[in-house]
């Protein structure tokens, strides 16, 4: 790569050793990638071949999880390496048993990217959504190595498409084919020449519908919610998000409450529960301090792993992020057929405007409006009804990226 991305990369790395001294995020992920060599040479025995993915982060995962899976299904003897630059991915799928080695990607450097791939040898590279690492690129694409990008997503504001993004259009031309979420993607890719593309949708409407099939159920939540009228589900929410929606909920009596915060600790869940006032419990006391959830008006979720499932009790949702950097997963509560709410940034996710577009969804940016939101839909069932539908029809009518481009790199005529 070139000099200049090549020192960015080097300003990257340093800037992480200085944050680490007092983030424990940042030390987590340059402790993981400090064992990555080690750790594979241990796993991998040697052994090569090895289909790698990669996912940043845990959302990124998420969407390639239905594409992994399936090829572990069908194919089960070949061997795969899953890496992860972000500790939230890392941290929570390090032991994932469907794939064969799971580690932390080292920087981005030329001698990191040497090392690795002569390392693992990989028979295919497989990228999600996002990633976009120049120096493991080149390497890839001067082995030969097979390439691509799944579930990817571009918009006009990227680098790739402005005067000075030509390093980076380099990147790009490293990818055996390009899987794009829309047609605004291809077209962009076009206008810089990159035509080694498909359009083959998004794989995370998959992996919601996966997700909704093994949902587990909950008999202390459906004791909690039996006889309400509405419960509103506030999913990965943040401060800002619980700014409006507590407020709300405590002059609400007829509205019951599930909150699940994306991150918690102490601090965090007492001043939650400060805020409420009328009852609410944390949702680790239900059956053992509090043995009757009925008696409570809402539920904190006070542990990782719930939320997904959480959804199908709700009438309603908003989903957290969207006044921060960006929304979480929306297709994880619209899937069960119910409105969701959230707030204005939302840029990087197509399915936000084409949920507010079919009246399944709505964008709020301060207490009023999400007073007003939730109104409508407390107020007129058939509102209600009709949003859930459009918002269940939305996700049945986008799900299917996962087999076309299985079909594509291991079905007849793929990679194998």
């Amino acid at each position: 790569m070139d000099l200049i991305y090549n020192i960015g990369i080097g300003a990257y790395k340093l800037a992480a050793q200085v944050a680490s001294l007092g983030n424990h995020k940042a030390k987590r992920m340059l402790q993981g990638q400090a064992c990555t060599f080690k750790y594979l040479r241990h796993r991998l025995g040697g052994e090569k071949g090895y289909i790698w993915i990669h996912a940043s982060s845990l959302g990124e995962f998420e969407q390639g999880r239905p594409l992994i899976e399936m090829l572990r299904e069908r194919h089960p003897e070949r061997k795969i390496l899953l890496t992860f630059f972000s500790p939230s991915g890392y941290e929570v799928r390090k032991s994932y048993n469907r794939v064969d080695a799971v580690c932390y990607l080292p920087f981005d450097l030329s001698s990191n990217a040497k090392r690795f791939l002569d390392l693992i040898e990989p028979s295919m590279a497989i990228f999600i959504k996002y990633e976009f690492w120049g120096n493991y690129l080149m390497q890839l694409c001067k082995r030969g190595v097979p390439t691509y990008i799944i579930s990817a997503i571009f918009r006009p504001s990227q680098i790739f498409f402005k005067p000075w993004g030509g390093m980076f259009r380099k990147m790009l031309r490293c990818f055996t084919t390009l899987y794009v979420q829309n047609e605004q993607s291809r077209e962009l890719l076009h206008g810089v020449g990159i035509d080694n593309v498909v359009v083959a949708g998004d794989t995370r409407f998959d992996r919601v519908a996966q997700v909704k099939a093994a949902a587990r159920e909950f008999p202390e939540i459906g004791q909690f919610v039996a006889g309400a009228s509405h419960v509103l589900v506030g999913g990965s929410t943040w401060e800002p998000d619980e700014d409006l929606i507590i407020p709300y909920f405590n002059e609400h009596p007829e509205l019951k409450l599930i909150l699940a915060p994306h991150e918690f600790d102490k601090r965090r869940l007492s001043m939650m529960m400060a805020k409420l006032n009328r009852p609410a419990v944390f949702y680790s006391q239900l059956g053992h301090e509090e043995k009757d959830a009925s008696r409570f008006d809402c539920i904190i979720v006070d542990c990782f792993g719930l939320l997904s499932s959480l959804y199908r009790y709700g009438t309603m949702a908003m989903v957290g992020g969207g006044f921060g950097v960006s929304i979480h997963n929306i297709n994880e509560a619209a899937v069960y057929g119910i409105p969701v709410i959230f707030g204005p940034r939302h840029a990087k996710f197509p399915e936000a405007d084409a949920l507010i577009e079919r009246g399944a969804a709505f964008e709020v940016s301060n207490a009023a409006e999400f007073g007003a939101a939730v109104d409508s839909l407390v107020n007129d069932s058939e509102r209600l009804t009709a949003a859930g539908n459009a918002a269940s029809a939305y996700i049945t009518s986008n799900i299917g990226a996962t087999p076309l481009i299985y079909d594509r790199l291991f079905g007849e005529g793929g990679i194998n």
